[in-house]
């Protein structure tokens, strides 16, 4: 399965991690330069969790972000008793 939420859709994006060197202009340098650009990747703060889907207990994949929200409805904790031997 992907690492995608199912409530808000985040998934994984990518970008560049940019390294640089040098001294800044304002400190007295002459500048900061580039020296290489590489891409990485912005994953998605995925949680399996068990949710109410339409009337039903199942395991949804979902970011942090939309339980923060509020937008997961979490089932109703049981408390069984173990049943006595007789």
């Amino acid at each position: 399965m992907s690492r995608v939420c199912s409530i808000l859709g985040k998934k994984t994006s990518s970008g560049n991690t940019i390294a640089r060197r040098g001294k800044a202009k304002y400190l007295g340098g002459v500048g900061i330069k580039t020296t290489g650009i590489t891409k990485r990747k912005f994953k998605a703060n995925i949680h399996k969790v068990r949710a109410l889907v339409e009337g039903k207990v199942t395991r949804i994949k979902v970011s942090a972000k939309a339980i923060r929200m509020g937008l997961v409805e979490k089932p109703l904790k049981r408390n069984y008793k173990k049943a006595e031997a007789e």
